[in-house]
């Protein structure tokens, strides 16, 4: 029997392309969805050949407020299984003297889409029975960010909101995973302009490895997963630190090698 369709958002690469492919491995058809019509569509073309699965592309861009309607309007003849939002970005400086029109985009990508992406398929999932959500957070929401404060403040927003979401459809069939890499090698870093701080000089997940670790706890229908022992390791320690030693550790690594 058809498993349904996985929609992906920031599916053109790093972890959300990872995700796709796992889905599409398991059976289920693929929507593609990001900014990048070029790589979505070779993304959705090899997913289809090797799986044999119907993949398409949905170019869109989740800083416009409108694009989250019409995703839902373009998918309303698919029976959307699995919610998968990925897409957001970051940006490194101090908060008196970064971007706001930047920051203000990375709000809705992080946040607003997120959040109305999860309201809009939500509703059929539970009418049906089942679901799966999976939304990509960060370690970055355990704690205060220095020079990356709009960021962090995104990533907390996402683990609060998908907790309390994953509470509310407890028993109803559908779960709710919220997935929190710590530094993975993507293009995250090169867009944010942290490539040259001290968290992106260490040690670094793959996009693969954590897209793994994300798929499968979603699947089991964990409510949370942190992507590698040893990132579990630290933020064991994050919940008996104060939160002003947190900050200044933060800032630490978020300032240049």
């Amino acid at each position: 029997m058809p498993k349904g369709a996985a929609l992906v958002t920031g599916a053109s690469g790093g972890i959300g392309a990872e995700l796709a492919k796992l889905c599409a491995a398991d059976g289920y058809d693929v929507i593609l969805v990001a900014r990048s019509a070029g790589k979505l569509s070779e993304l959705a073309a090899s997913l289809s050949s090797a799986h044999r699965i119907a993949a398409r592309a949905l170019a869109a861009d989740l800083n416009d407020p409108a694009a989250c309607e019409t995703i839902f309007q373009q998918t309303r003849g698919d029976q959307v299984e699995i919610l998968i939002n990925n897409a957001g970005f970051g940006l490194l400086g101090p908060f008196a003297e970064t971007d706001w029109t930047v920051e203000a985009r990375m709000l809705q990508v992080n946040i607003v889409a997120l959040a109305r992406l999860t309201k809009l398929f939500l509703p059929a999932m539970l009418k049906r029975g089942s679901g799966r959500i999976l939304n990509v957070a960060s370690t970055a929401g355990f704690v205060p960010g220095p020079f990356m404060a709009m960021y962090y403040a995104s990533k907390a927003f996402v683990v609060s909101f998908s907790h309390a979401v994953a509470n509310e459809v407890k028993g109803s069939g559908v779960t709710l995973t919220v997935l929190c890499p710590g530094p993975t090698a993507t293009g995250f870093s090169e867009a944010a302009g942290t490539s040259g701080s001290k968290l992106f000089q260490g040690p670094a997940m793959s996009a693969a490895d954590v897209a793994r670790d994300g798929y499968r706890a979603m699947m089991a229908g964990k409510v949370e997963v942190i992507s590698g022992s040893r990132n579990r390791a630290m933020m064991l320690g994050t919940r008996l630190a104060p939160r002003t030693m947190l900050a200044q550790i933060a800032r630490r690594l978020n300032s240049s090698a």
